[in-house]
């Protein structure tokens, strides 16, 4: 098991990796993933990856299972699951003018596994409804 700096939600059964910096915005991206579009709370922060029959999964680590930091408020008890299967990796950008306007289709490597990558501006008003766009596409 490979413990990393993330956060992921899944969102209809499809879970979803926040990758960036501290403070480039993974918990306000999942936060308005949970609240906005249905998405359930995995790991915020630190998260769990592993490879099971295959497929790369994510679990949180058991002192921080169902919690999430929402700066200016504080720790949240959110409704969690206790592991999904990632299927999309949001690659955070500091600065909106790093998002491509026609990206071509990303992947990624990790654990040996070809996971679809997208880059995502985190503080756009449009940021979890462009994510959720791009994981209802996928299988």
């Amino acid at each position: 098991m490979n413990n990393i700096y993330a956060t992921c939600v899944s969102l209809n059964k499809k879970g979803i990796l926040l990758l960036g910096k501290s403070g480039s915005g993974k918990s306000d991206l999942a936060l308005r993933l949970i609240e906005q579009c249905g998405a359930v709370l995995v790991a915020d922060d630190r998260t769990n990856l592993f490879v099971k029959n295959g497929e790369l999964c994510a679990s949180c680590p058991d002192n921080i299972k169902g919690l999430l930091e929402v700066r200016g408020v504080g720790i949240v008890k959110k409704k969690h699951l206790i592991n999904t299967k990632i299927k999309l990796v949001a690659e955070l950008s500091e600065k909106e003018e790093q998002i491509e306007r026609l990206p071509t289709k990303e992947y990624t490597d990790i654990e040996g596994i070809k996971i679809r990558k997208i880059k995502v501006y985190p503080f756009e008003i449009s940021a979890a409804y462009k994510v959720k766009l791009v994981c209802d596409e996928l299988e």
